[in-house]
């Protein structure tokens, strides 16, 4: 199974930007449909994006369309999320998140579709 480790959060000012790293072990990474979800205080966890095995494939959430940017480099077993024109409401913990049960060019948007999840990384973005 793989295990997923994020990087990149922290705090930045509102209309900034940001890049979330999320490296997963093992040699199987291409055989996972990739996520990425967000938990604010008190909120529950939501759906931000997601990319297929192929990496062809992408799908947002409409809060974050036009602003975030998934990506993913099957060779280096990473996936990103490129994060611009931060909002105040953008500040929560970021979660990557592995799917292994997709078609190759298939995305997952819902959160039990994932099998394996990160730690997490906060992002807080000040006003």
């Amino acid at each position: 199974q793989v295990q997923l480790v994020e990087s990149g959060g922290g705090l930045v000012q509102a209309g900034g930007s940001l890049r979330l790293s999320c490296a997963a072990s093992g040699r199987t990474f291409s055989s996972y449909t990739m996520g990425w979800f967000r938990q604010a205080p008190g909120k529950e966890r939501e759906f931000v994006t997601t990319i297929s095995r192929s990496g062809l494939y992408t799908y947002y959430a409409d809060s974050v369309k036009g602003r975030f940017t998934i990506s993913r480099d099957n060779a280096k077993n990473t996936v990103f999320l490129q994060m611009n024109s931060l909002k105040p409401e953008d500040t929560a913990v970021y979660y990557c998140a592995a799917g292994s049960s997709a078609a190759w060019l298939r995305v997952l948007t819902s959160d039990s579709e994932y099998d394996t999840w990160g730690q997490g990384t906060q992002v807080t973005v000040s006003s």
